[in-house]
């Protein structure tokens, strides 16, 4: 998984479409954003942050001083085969962290493997 601040507005054009979701806040790729997508599609990996329906307010995770310009450049990847534990993304605008990026919000489904432990085996103490 890969989380940061890329300053890439990822779009949503039909080209990116396997490693990106339609979701994002942007309709046009920046210079940023096709190197963060080429990382994606050399490392298998999906941009997550970009696949879920959500309210603009959602997806913004930047925004400028005077507070007019607003965008979606922080991005969470993660590889293909665990892209289905990625349940929930979003940023929270409320939370308060002395910074002009709003917290990112991921929830994260993880199944967990149960060992069984052989007691036939086990000699008493």
């Amino acid at each position: 998984m890969i989380l940061g601040d890329a300053n890439a507005k990822v779009g949503k054009e039909p080209v990116w479409r396997k490693t990106a979701g339609k979701e994002s806040l942007h309709d046009e790729t920046n210079e940023n954003g096709t190197r963060l997508l080429s990382l994606a599609v050399a490392g298998n990996l999906k941009v997550v942050s970009t696949t879920f329906p959500r309210k603009n307010i959602h997806k913004e995770t930047w925004y400028s001083p005077n507070g007019i310009t607003k965008n979606q450049i922080d991005h969470v990847l993660i590889d293909s085969r665990h892209r289905t534990n990625i349940t929930n993304v979003r940023s929270i605008r409320k939370a308060e962290c002395g910074s002009d990026h709003n917290l990112v919000l991921i929830k994260i489904y993880q199944r967990l493997a149960t060992v069984k432990i052989d007691k036939s085996n086990s000699k008493p103490i």
